[in-house]
């Protein structure tokens, strides 16, 4: 076999479908958009949310909970990653970034106690879980939240 021998599997290349060219196109006057309507016409077609006069599903679920337009999402340090710290730093949000543990100063930033920490540490951030903020202070450490300050938009 040669490549000038080589031929597409049938059905693999399918010719594109030409519309509005007349009756003997073979897609008829209307072009396979069905009788006159809104359908037929140019532009957006029936909106999904549209449900013919029903209720809609969004009206007849139960309003549950409540969900904040401006959300106060945390940074999260998990308390092992502390280690990296010399014995008697200050950990700030600074700090932090320099060492590459956020992504931003901008974004409050919150202790889990997650691992250990061989370090006395004096940490300055936002938010402390109950049991990082115990273990940094039982370390010989300083857990010293400071206020959050929220950026307008």
């Amino acid at each position: 076999m040669f490549v000038h021998e080589l031929k597409s599997p049938q059905g693999s290349r399918k010719r594109r479908k030409i519309v509005g060219r007349g009756r003997g196109s073979g897609h008829g006057k209307r072009s396979g958009h069905g009788q006159k309507g809104q359908t037929s016409r140019a532009g957006r077609g029936i909106l999904f949310s549209l449900e013919g006069g029903q209720m809609y599903l969004i009206r007849r679920l139960p309003k549950v909970g409540f969900n904040s337009r401006r959300p106060v999402i945390y940074q999260t340090i998990p308390l092992s990653e502390l280690n990296g710290f010399k014995d008697g730093d200050v950990v700030n949000a600074q700090a932090l970034k320099t060492k590459g543990l956020i992504k931003t100063i901008r974004r409050p930033v919150k202790i889990l106690n997650s691992g250990e920490l061989s370090k006395r540490l004096t940490i300055q951030v936002q938010s402390f879980s109950k049991t990082a903020e115990e273990k940094i202070v039982k370390v010989g450490g300083k857990a010293e939240k400071i206020e959050l300050v929220l950026a307008k938009s």
